[in-house]
């Protein structure tokens, strides 16, 4: 818990703009925002937080210049970068909304969030941004004036962010900086996410200083990190989880930023940081796991057999931690040997080997990954919560923790389970509705407060809550079973061959899947049985399917007969945002994939008939 800080006023009255004053005055020297230019090897540029706040000073006013005002939109589409960062707490300042809209968003998705929000201005990273949002200009049911470019690449009349910048420069004062963030109140909005989801427009989520200062309190209940930790920034700033962890709870635990554009340089950025908190969504653990797995498997076996044993022994010590007892002192005592001399080294590798907090949500976390990172003495925290609940609604801590189970409540806050298994929740953080266009709001909590969040789950004896899936993903088979696709998902993909897998059969008589070898471990699999051949050929091997075959046998003994696979399909590429099957939070896009390969599930099924 941090206790380091000085709130700057009433814990109900706090805003954004008053941390960061708090964070310039009282730890002003200390590191606040750091980042790599493309392709630059020479290492981090880093802002204290009194440059923070200078910068952030300069942006608002060439914000103001451009004619921004208070209450109004401001979209963004960027990477994480520093620009992103800077502009979002300069719109905040000058008492604008920032919202930032995905990467990955369609041309169709762009054009509803611009005409929803009334936005005059956004602002977008380079010529690949700009193709999509020119046509928005000069179409008269979007209210869009101008577009900011962060890289201009000379065509059009866009305005160039450095541009802003030097206009910010020459125009900004200390009196005009101070008089626009003072006026703003914590009950304000601070942004609006639209939600990314899965099927129709994104619904659009205001959230207030006050909520987001709550939830940060609660967190700091349960969550026991360094003083001025440091964080991996990599997620999309339009996920309400990375809005969080990498602008608001950093402002409010005066913590240290690192902004990572790349995802796939977030595991090296990680082992050149050693970092003491690590937060990722399930798909960002498996493939770590995975890739721990592959080095693991090229190792000699009596090396094999000395991690292994050591594993064993942590996740003993973690199975007494789990019941709250104190681990018998033979099993502490060994327990410390195998950190010291077998696991630590290897998380060395992955520069996990000084982390104190690690933590999961977005999705249910596949139980066999949980228990993989607990052979390394790393418990991951899983904790659930929507864009609707400020993020984090329960989490397990240290002191208090259930493996499979997402926690119990933050502090302050209810959640009951209706009647078909719908979580409802309640309490300060949980929003009142979605905002229309014309900028009410629509109320969506029932008369007593609670809201249905849409998730499946079960409360146990002790207060942890156990994730099941989306009710709208829930397949009904023609017989009228219930079946949890992710629950079935999670069991097949507890072979490490196997790195994703998608469940199909609403209103079939039985179940199929599409399978997709895991990228990582794959070719490790392969390499230790002398199989050549690139990992696109890897599907059609036979040993390989045989595998596969076998793994899916070893599901189907762990589930009952509506949830077993009759019949599955083996896929050599993997999905992702940018193809479109996963969601930028990497969730599957389930109705994207069942279009995308409807003609292969169709055939799964007329193989049944013959």
């Amino acid at each position: 818990m941090t206790t380091i800080l000085r709130l700057p006023t009433e814990r109900d009255q706090l805003t954004l703009p008053a941390l960061l004053l708090r964070n310039a005055e009282d730890h002003g020297g200390l590191p606040a925002l750091s980042w790599r230019a493309a392709g630059d090897d020479a290492g981090w540029t880093t802002l204290s937080w009194q440059e923070v706040r200078r910068e952030t000073a300069v942006l608002a006013a060439g914000y103001a210049a451009l004619g921004v005002e208070r209450g109004e939109q401001v979209l963004m589409m960027m990477g994480n970068r520093p620009e992103h960062w800077l502009s979002d707490l300069a719109l905040t300042h000058l008492g604008a909304v920032p919202v930032t809209v995905y990467g990955t968003a369609a041309p169709e998705q762009i054009a509803h969030i611009a005409r929803h929000s009334r936005a005059r201005f956004a602002v977008i990273e380079g010529a690949r941004e700009r193709e999509r949002w020119e046509p928005l200009l000069a179409d008269p049911a979007v209210p869009l004036e101008k577009l900011v470019v962060v890289e201009p690449d000379g065509a059009g009349t866009h305005l160039a962010h450095p541009s802003l910048r030097a206009t910010g420069a020459r125009l900004h004062t200390a009196e005009a900086f101070e008089k626009a963030w003072r006026e703003s109140r914590a009950d304000d909005p601070l942004t609006v996410v639209y939600t990314s989801g899965t099927t129709g427009d994104p619904k659009a989520v205001p959230i207030t200083h006050r909520s987001v200062v709550a939830n940060a309190l609660a967190l700091d209940q349960v969550v026991e990190l360094p003083d001025h930790v440091e964080h991996i920034c990599y997620l999309p700033f339009a996920h309400i989880a990375e809005r969080m962890l990498g602008i608001y709870l950093p402002v409010f635990r005066a913590s240290h930023v690192h902004l990572c554009a790349d995802t796939a340089a977030v595991a090296a950025t990680a082992g050149a940081l050693r970092p003491a908190q690590f937060f990722g969504v399930p798909r960002v653990w498996e493939k770590l796991a995975a890739s721990v797995r592959a080095a693991l498997a090229g190792l000699p076996e009596e090396r094999r057999a000395v991690i292994e044993a050591a594993g064993e022994t942590a996740r003993e010590h973690v199975s007494y931690r789990e019941r709250g007892e104190e681990p018998p002192a033979g099993l502490e005592a060994a327990y410390r040997r195998a950190k010291a001399e077998v696991l630590d080294p290897i998380l060395a590798l992955a520069g996990f080997d000084r982390l104190v907090w690690t933590a999961s949500a977005s999705a249910p976390m596949p139980l066999d990954v949980v228990r993989f990172w607990a052979g390394f003495g790393i418990v991951v925290m899983d904790a659930w919560g929507l864009t609707e609940t400020v993020g984090v609604f329960t989490t397990n801590s240290p002191s208090a923790f259930r493996l499979g189970s997402v926690g119990r409540p933050l502090e302050g806050l209810e959640l009951r389970i209706a009647d078909d298994g719908e979580i409802l929740v309640r309490g300060g953080t949980v929003f009142a509705g979605y905002l229309r266009e014309d900028g009410t709001v629509d109320g969506a909590l029932d008369a007593d407060g609670w809201f249905p969040t849409g998730d499946i789950g079960r409360i146990d004896d002790d207060g942890y809550l156990w994730l099941t899936d989306r009710k709208k993903e829930m397949i009904i088979t023609s017989t009228g079973k219930n079946v949890s696709p992710a629950l079935v998902e999670n069991t097949l993909k507890e072979h490490p061959l196997i790195g994703q897998a998608l469940v199909h059969g609403d209103g079939r008589s039985y179940l199929v899947a599409l399978l997709v070898l895991d990228p990582e471990m794959a070719p490790a699999w392969a390499a230790a049985r002398g199989i050549d051949g690139s990992p696109a050929a890897y599907a059609e091997h036979p040993a390989v399917r045989e595998e596969i075959a076998r793994a899916v046998e070893a599901a189907n003994a762990r589930l009952n007969r509506t949830e077993q696979i009759k019949r599955y399909r083996l896929l050599s590429q993997e999905w992702g945002p940018d193809t479109g099957e996963l969601t930028p939070s990497l969730k599957l896009r389930r109705r994207v994939i069942r279009e995308q390969y409807g003609d292969v599930l169709d055939a799964l099924y007329e193989e049944g008939r013959t």
